[in-house]
C-alpha cells in the first residue's frame, strides 16, 4: 500500500525486516492500527532514503530499539524525522543523491513507489500504469534517447544512463521516439493533440499531456530541449523527483 509492489524495488532486506519487526512490536502497543500502518510505512521510507541500516546495521538497530523502548516509538520517530529529513535534505541532499546511474538506487525506487502510490501512468501514456510496467517487468527508457545523446557526444554510459533520464514508457512509444531529440518528439505529441491521431504514445489532449509531465516529473520546457540542454534537464528533473518523493512521504 506504500507503493513497493515488487521485490526488485527493495534495496535492503535488512531495512525491510526491521520495518516488519517494528510492525509486530507496535501491534502489541495501544497505538491505533491505522496509525501503526502509517508509522511503519513512513519509517520504511525514511530508513530507505537515509540508508540507515546499510552501514553497521546491527549497531543502528540496537540503538534504535533501545531508544524506542525508552521514549516510545512516536516520540523517537518524531526526533529522527526532524533530524534527518530537514528541508536541506529535501532541497539539496536528495537531489544530490539522485545524481547516479544506478537504476536500483534506493532513491529512484522510492520515486517509483511514489508513482505507484499515486496511480501514475507511464510517460506519454493514458492507460498504462507505472505499477503495470513494474509488475510485468516493463522496460525503463530514456527521456533523452540514448542513441540521440551518443550521436551528440554524450558517450559515457554513466552520463546517458542517469536515473534522472529514466522513465517507464510503453515500448511502442519508445520505438516511435527512436533517436529523436525531445524538441522533435514532443512537437509530434503536441501536434497529435490537434489532429487527435496518436503517433507517439496515446495522448491526444494538451491538458492530459501536461498532467502526464507532472506525474513523471518531466520539466515543462521539455519540448524546447536539445542535447546542449541535457545537463540542465538532469538538474531540474532531480529537483522535481525530490519534491514528488517529499509529497509522497508526507501523504503516507
Amino acid at each position: 500500500s506504500a507503493g513497493f509492489i515488487s521485490e526488485k524495488m527493495i534495496n535492503s532486506k535488512i531495512t525491510l525486516d526491521f520495518a516488519y519487526s517494528l510492525y509486530l512490536t507496535l501491534n502489541k502497543t495501544l497505538i491505533p492500527k491505522p496509525q501503526i500502518k502509517r508509522l511503519v510505512q513512513k519509517w520504511y521510507v525514511l530508513t530507505t532514503l537515509t540508508s540507515r541500516y546499510i552501514t553497521s546495521p546491527e549497531s543502528f538497530m540496537d540503538r534504535d530499539i533501545r531508544a524506542m523502548v525508552e521514549k516510545g516509538f512516536v516520540e523517537f520517530f518524531s526526533e529522527i524525522e526532524a533530524a534527518v529529513l530537514s528541508e536541506t535534505f529535501w532541497d539539496i541532499g536528495l537531489p544530490q543523491n539522485l545524481e547516479t546511474s544506478a537504476p536500483k538506487s534506493p532513491y529512484f525506487n522510492v520515486y517509483l513507489a511514489s508513482q505507484v502510490y499515486s496511480g501514475d501512468t507511464a510517460f506519454l501514456s493514458v492507460s498504462t500504469k507505472i505499477s503495470d510496467l513494474i509488475n510485468i517487468m516493463g522496460d525503463i527508457h530514456h527521456v533523452f534517447p540514448k542513441g540521440y545523446l551518443i550521436e551528440n557526444g554524450v558517450n559515457e554510459a554513466s552520463k546517458y544512463n542517469q536515473v534522472a533520464n529514466y522513465a517507464y514508457m510503453d515500448t511502442q512509444a519508445n520505438i516511435s521516439i527512436g533517436k529523436k531529440a525531445p524538441v522533435d518528439y514532443i512537437a509530434e505529441v503536441v501536434n497529435q493533440c490537434n489532429t487527435r491521431i496518436p503517433i507517439i504514445g496515446q495522448i491526444i489532449d494538451l491538458q492530459t499531456l501536461m498532467n502526464n509531465f507532472v506525474a513523471n516529473c518531466i520539466p515543462d520546457n521539455i519540448g524546447d530541449l536539445r542535447a546542449g540542454d541535457y545537463d540542465d534537464f538532469l538538474k531540474e528533473r532531480r529537483k522535481l523527483i525530490a519534491r514528488k518523493i517529499k509529497r509522497f512521504y508526507e501523504a503516507l
